[in-house]
Order: structure tokens, then sequence, then C-alpha cells
């Protein structure tokens, strides 16, 4: 259930995209254990991600992602979100985000 949620938000991001911007590349790969996928667009957006299964057959188990998006935006900057989403929530990390101080 959870790579069909995958593939209809990437299909969703598709459609939502102009009708003047291609799809470069587009690539997925789906196995029992785990997913990754890439998407570059003629716009300068692209999207990386991959998620495997941990914990196998155990009450802990739990997939974790990890993967990245950057886009160009109206100032003319490109801007990349790396980020990680575990039993430890979303973990963006981003030349543009703010950082916590630390404790």
């Amino acid at each position: 259930m959870k790579f069909v949620i995958v593939f209809v938000a990437l299909f969703a991001f598709a459609l939502a995209a102009p009708a003047d911007v291609e799809v470069l590349k587009s690539e997925s790969d789906v196995q029992p254990d785990g997913y990754k996928f890439a998407l570059e667009t003629s716009d300068g957006t692209s999207k990386n991600e991959q998620g495997e299964l941990k914990n196998v057959g155990t009450e802990e188990e739990a997939i974790v992602v990890r993967g990245s998006f950057s886009w160009i935006a109206d100032d003319g900057q490109k801007y990349t979100v790396n980020y990680v989403a575990d039993e430890n929530g979303f973990q963006p990390q981003g030349a543009h985000l703010p950082v916590a101080p630390e404790a």
C-alpha cells in the first residue's frame, strides 16, 4: 500500500507541472522490501527517493526513506532539500532551511 501512495504522489506531481514543462527522466523500481525512483523535469525540478524496510518480520518493522528534491525558485536560485524519514520522523536539511540551536 505504501508503494501505491508513492506512485500516486509521483503521478500527481507530474500532472501538476505546467504544460510547457517536459519530463526528462522518470525511473522507478519497486521491490517487496523497498523502492526507488527518480524524476527530472525541464524546468530544473528533480526528485530522488529510496525506501527500504528495516527490522523485517518484527514489531519494529518500519520503512526508512532517504531522498532529495530540488527546484529553481522565482529568484533564479536552485534550492535543494535532502531528507531522511524514519522512526525519528521527517528530517530535512538544506542550506536555505533554519537550523535549531544545539541544546
